[in-house]
């Protein structure tokens, strides 16, 4: 094969690496942009094109991920990583580990680890590489790699929880939720949420978000049972997605342009957490992104308007 021919080959597995390490999708594909640069400039033929563009592409990423680190430091409020809605890499015979691992809950459990530990877990745990292949990505020994690896899985199964459900459960679940979730259903709503429950969102301070985390079944049903008539009232709709691999939903506005994307965490037959995506630069590559900010004036003054029909004389 030529050169073009090999690497676009291997494009679904840079970037599939490239991401779990990064959790950005801009930031991925430009780690696999650079990593064909370097391969297109090669004047040696490489005996593994394979092992060459994947240590390339991971070396590459745990420089960008240094720099992240520090702007993720100063970042407003919570930080998530950019939705995937699906990962180009497929093996039939690690498809619970690649599930498993580009889930929201798993990514932030990696921005735990130190570069070099996130890189090998990835590496090693994930996609299986030997232990030679590993070192020669990360520049470490394969001792150095084994040891790198004992503190990484330690960290990732102290974090997980205790509890998993199956898919085919966790659709069922999902699909019940967002009916209630537009029928504006408390009950309902309250019913598929763990008691304590979280919903969080990260707007990077460039859209709306909840000035806090909203905890607790009743809290979190509530919330969401009240705002959904307002969001459907003004035109915004949602498409059902799986969301790294988990069930979730994107929201848009009127003009069809992305608003937000919703994220369930589902844990032992409930949903355990609700993340919320709005920061406009984390949406862009789902397709043109609304003004989150205008909606929520909407939403606003749609509530003021309830509010006022309510109080009116000879109303109920």
């Amino acid at each position: 094969m030529s050169k073009v021919e090999e690497f676009e080959e291997l494009r679904p597995l840079l970037f599939s690496i490239a991401y779990r390490i990064l959790g950005s999708v801009g930031e991925a594909e430009d780690a696999v942009q650079e990593t064909w640069l370097r391969f297109d400039a090669s004047t040696t033929r490489v005996a593994s094109p394979k092992g060459f563009l994947s240590a390339t592409v991971t070396r590459i990423a745990i420089d960008v991920l240094r720099s992240a680190r520090v702007r993720r430091e100063e970042y407003v409020g919570p930080w998530f990583p950019e939705p995937l809605l699906s990962d180009p890499y497929e093996d039939p015979q690690r498809a619970a580990e690649l599930a498993d691992s580009v889930s929201m809950a798993s990514l932030l459990l990696l921005e735990r680890l130190s570069p070099l530990e996130r890189s090998v877990f990835v590496l090693r745990e994930v996609f299986a590489f030997g232990f030679d292949e590993v070192a020669s990505a990360v520049g470490r020994s394969e001792a150095a790699c084994r040891q790198l690896l004992v503190r990484a899985r330690r960290h990732m199964r102290a974090g997980r929880p205790r509890f998993e459900v199956d898919g085919q459960e966790r659709r069922e679940l999902a699909a019940r939720f967002f009916t209630a979730l537009s029928e504006g259903d408390v009950d309902g709503l309250r019913s598929l949420l763990a008691a304590d429950v979280t919903l969080v969102g990260d707007g990077g301070g460039k859209a709306p978000q909840p000035a806090r985390a909203v905890a607790g079944a009743e809290n979190v049903a509530r919330l969401l049972a009240s705002v959904h008539p307002l969001l459907d009232r003004i035109g915004v709709t949602f498409e059902e997605h799986h969301i790294n691999g988990q069930p979730g939903a994107i929201f848009l506005d009127r003009g069809a342009r992305v608003l937000q994307a919703m994220a369930l965490d589902v844990v032992d037959g409930r949903i355990q957490t609700l993340r919320l995506v709005t920061n406009p630069e984390k949406l862009d590559h789902l397709g043109p992104v609304g003004d989150a900010w205008a909606v929520n004036e909407e939403v606003r003054r749609q509530r003021a308007a309830g509010r006022g029909d309510r109080s009116a004389p000879g109303r109920g």
